[in-house]
Formats: structure tokens, C-alpha cells, sequence
């Protein structure tokens, strides 16, 4: 019987940070594997680790040790980002697990460098509000240590249940990424397809927007909904706000069914948000009719 891969992390309190280097290191090495996790400070236990995370005062990817609590860190990324233990295991395994680098860069942006930088003390958000930060990934694993009120919890196994869901979390990144690859070049065949690049048409829903801002001319996308129903949808300035190039009419705004058919003259006008960042319509004819309207509004 093949050995146990014996993961090697602190002990006591718990990080996203620590959370999710464990659970790469875990789909890395295959979740067939034989894993042991022992959460340890004692330098006996952490030496004969094969792998040994955010504890142990060494990075060294070839010998499976990624800690970077040493003197002068574990390396900082060329945007000023320092490297904490999951950005360390992320470096080395991402792309593997990826399967694409530029889908390992990706996630590394979105997920992992927010975690390393929270772990290091860099602050990459200025609140508008004050004292007003946005729930985040760090926040959910640390409300899961145990308060001073419930000494008698078992924390080294709520850290494996913590592993646990951060592996759902990377597995779902990953597959939505990969899955996002694929629709990008449909995407990018139907912009270059359409004749009026103004308004790019969708015969089923494809994660769209992030591509199609990366051409200068859409204004609005259409696409079949869930529902049956067909929506018309502004495209964004940007990626991490509500903003479009072009929005809907002001005098759509919040009308619905029979009081936006009349407004606009279309039969199958369903509703306008009013936001006026999407519009829905019954059939595709219709929808075809709302953004006639809308782009030359």
C-alpha cells in the first residue's frame, strides 16, 4: 500500500491563506492520494513533512516547503503583491491544474493574490464608506475559528472541513474558467460574424460580457433566457461596476409588460430595469425590435 502524503500546516487559528494552500496542495497531488494533515509547530513533525505549508521558515517549491514567514519574505510579484503560503503552492501547481497559464494568472488575480495580500498585511482596497468593506473570502474562514466561548472545539477538524470547501471553491473556479475559454471563441466568431458589431446576437446564453468589452464597438448583446424569454443587455464600461456604453432608454426605465409595449410600440415587450441595463421581451423578433430602438435612441 502506497504512503501517505503527509501535509504539514500550523496549528491553532486559521487562515484563507492556509486553508486553500492545503486544499491546492491536495488537488495537485490527485485526490486519489493517501493525504495525512497534521496541523503541528514542533520542527521534529514539520522536517519529515513532504509537504510542509505556512509554517517552518523555508520556501522551497522543489523541496515542497512554502512558508514565507522568514526574514524577508517568500518573494513579492511584479505588481508588489508579496507571495503568502497559498500564492507559494499556487505558483507551482496553478498551471497544472489548470491546464492553461493564462487561465492560472486568472484565478491567481481574482482569488489568490486578495488572500496573499490580506495574509500580509497589504491593503489593495480604499472603502468609499467608511468603515464599509466588502464580505470576502477571507472573511467566511475566519468566522469559522472558534471564539473564546467554545474552548471545547475540535479546530483541527474544522480546518479539514474549512479544506474542504475551499477545494469546491477551486474547483469551481477552475471548471468556470476553462468553461469561459471555451465561449470566448464563439464569442469572438459571432462578433466577427455580425454585421452591425454595435449589437452582437446570441442564440444561446455564453459568458459574454468580459470579451465583448474588449472590443471597442458592441453597445448591447442579446441572448435567450432560462425562462423562454429573450433579454437585450447593455455591455460594461468596466468589469466591477454597473456602467455601460450605452444604456437602455430613460423613458423604459421600470416599465413592464403592457405600459412598455406602449411606450414602444413593440408586441412582447416584457419589462425594462430600471436601471435601464437590461430589457427582456417574450420572443427574439421582439427583442430584435427593442435594441432597433435602443440604438438609435
Amino acid at each position: 500500500m502506497d504512503k501517505k502524503i503527509s501535509i504539514v500546516v500550523h496549528s491553532g487559528g486559521f487562515h484563507a491563506d492556509d486553508i486553500f494552500a492545503v486544499a491546492t496542495l491536495m488537488l495537485a497531488l490527485g485526490e486519489d492520494s493517501e493525504f495525512s494533515v497534521t496541523r503541528t509547530r514542533d520542527e521534529n513533525i514539520i522536517n519529515r513533512g513532504d509537504c510542509v505549508v505556512d509554517v517552518g521558515g523555508v520556501y522551497n517549491e522543489t523541496a515542497n516547503r512554502f512558508d514565507h514567514h522568514q526574514i524577508g519574505g517568500a518573494g513579492v510579484r511584479e505588481n508588489g503583491i508579496p507571495y503568502a503560503s497559498f500564492g507559494l503552492v499556487w505558483k507551482k501547481f496553478g498551471e497544472e491544474l489548470c491546464g492553461n497559464v493564462e487561465i492560472a494568472n486568472k484565478i491567481d488575480q481574482k482569488l489568490i493574490q486578495p488572500i496573499d495580500a490580506i495574509d500580509n498585511g497589504v491593503n489593495i482596497i480604499e472603502p468609499i464608506f467608511e468603515g464599509i468593506y466588502p464580505y470576502n473570502v477571507y472573511d467566511f474562514f475566519d468566522v469559522l475559528i472558534p471564539t473564546w466561548k467554545e474552548e471545547g472545539a475540535d479546530i483541527d477538524k474544522i480546518f479539514l472541513e474549512a479544506v474542504s470547501c475551499a477545494k469546491i471553491i477551486l474547483k469551481r473556479e477552475i471548471k468556470k474558467r476553462k468553461d469561459g475559454e471555451e465561449a470566448r471563441h464563439i464569442v469572438i466568431e459571432e462578433y466577427n460574424k455580425s454585421k452591425d458589431k454595435r449589437l452582437i446576437v446570441f442564440d444561446r446564453f455564453y459568458p459574454s460580457g468580459e470579451t465583448l468589452m474588449e472590443f471597442t464597438e458592441p453597445l448591447f448583446k442579446i441572448y435567450p433566457r432560462q425562462e423562454g424569454t429573450w433579454a437585450l443587455e447593455g455591455i460594461k464600461t468596466d468589469h466591477h461596476s454597473f456602467n455601460r456604453r450605452k444604456f437602455l432608454p430613460e423613458i423604459w426605465a421600470g416599465k413592464k409588460d403592457e405600459e412598455l409595449e406602449n411606450i414602444t410600440g413593440i408586441s412582447g415587450a416584457v419589462f425594462c430595469h430600471v436601471g435601464r441595463f437590461i430589457a427582456v421581451a417574450k420572443t427574439k423578433e421582439a427583442i430584435l425590435k427593442l435594441a432597433a430602438v435602443a440604438l438609435n435612441n
